[in-house]
């Protein structure tokens, strides 16, 4: 659907519309500028005043390089220079561990509540090495920061990893629940079943309030229940899509749309990264950006001929590398401000 620049609801515009708004996700192809557009939006609520925590959920983190300084370690750590921004790259090593752990323990509780007398750690083994493992790590992780974090800061803006995991994540959010409740659900009936056979009916609720795993199973429930409550409210939490004037990541963003879509995960808009400025394509002489410009037009009007109504944001083609704080403001400044000056002429 073509919409004109008057009808646009851009970035300034849908924040106003959105006073709650308070977990952001950015995604897209990978090289696209996920981290540089959420460090972007980051810096905006920074700027308003706002406690803000940027949080890195791809395994390859960026953010010590986008500000130029260190935010290794796994630790939330201020952002020199930028009053009220925080940043927390989260280690994927550690998390995974983590995880593994509370696996262990789980399935070392049903094996000792079985009588079965068998060693844990070739069943660990096999959970821990399933393709879908370290996503289901992360999305621990991811609801340990919305529930804990998004208590303590005002706004979190998670820059996720590239489609395919980012999209296996934000699956979760229905995959999670419904195991959860398949597991709960047969851990009842197990437990009921042990209770009948022992003769003791009037023990079965006794017994299911006082067992530990389902203590766990369901304080994880809850903990689901309440992260999925936020993540599918569209006045808390919205996904925006970044992409280039590029065939690839344009299609990408599209189906990626659809799939989050499916997840009822609240879909924010699309940021439009390295778009080349008429007056620079002008002034310059150089063949290759005059040629990049020409081809650009006709991936700018297909965004917006497709994704014009959910255009938010357009950053612009900087002559130098994106790096350090005053880069990221502005950046941010753009996201905020900036329209291409080609805009009326596409050919849409």
């Amino acid at each position: 659907m073509v919409v004109s620049l008057e009808e646009k609801v851009l970035m300034p515009e849908f924040l106003s519309q959105k006073p709650k708004l308070k977990f952001l996700f950015t995604g897209g192809k990978g090289g696209v500028g996920k981290t540089v557009s959420a460090a972007g939006l980051a810096y905006r609520f920074a700027k308003d005043g706002k406690k803000t925590l940027l949080v890195s959920l791809n395994p390859v983190h960026s953010l010590s390089s986008l500000f130029g300084q260190d935010l290794r370690g796994g630790a939330i750590k201020p952002v020199e220079g930028a009053p009220n921004l925080y940043a927390l790259e989260v280690e994927i090593d550690d998390v995974v561990e983590k995880y593994k752990q509370n696996i262990a323990k789980r399935l070392s509780e049903f094996l000792k509540w079985a009588d079965i007398p068998m060693d844990p750690k070739p069943f660990i083994d096999i959970a821990t090495t399933n393709p879908a493992f370290q996503e289901s790590a992360m999305f621990d992780k991811m609801m340990d920061v919305v529930l804990q974090q998004g208590e303590e800061y005002d706004v979190v803006v998670f820059d996720t990893a590239a489609v395919a995991n980012a999209a296996r994540l934000i699956g979760l959010s229905k995959i999670y629940g419904l195991w959860l409740e398949r597991m709960i659900e047969s851990r009842k009936e197990a437990l009921s079943l042990r209770v009948k056979l022992s003769f003791r009916k009037e023990k079965v609720m006794e017994e299911i309030k006082k067992d530990p795993l389902m203590a766990d199973l369901l304080s994880m429930q809850d903990r689901f229940n309440r992260v999925k409550d936020i993540l599918l409210n569209d006045e808390l939490t919205a996904f925006f899509f970044v992409t280039l004037p590029l065939s690839l990541p344009i299609a990408v963003v599209k189906r990626f749309i659809k799939m989050v879509r499916g997840f009822d995960i609240p879909v924010g808009g699309v940021i439009v990264n390295q778009v080349i400025p008429k007056a620079v394509a002008e002034a310059t002489t150089n063949e290759y950006i005059r040629n990049k410009y020409r081809e650009q037009l006709g991936y700018m009007a297909e965004i917006e001929r497709d994704l014009g109504s959910l255009v938010r944001s357009y950053i612009p083609v900087y002559p130098s590398e994106v790096v350090g704080v005053d880069m990221v403001a502005k950046v941010s400044q753009d996201m905020f401000s900036w329209i291409p000056d080609f805009l009326d002429e596409l050919e849409v």
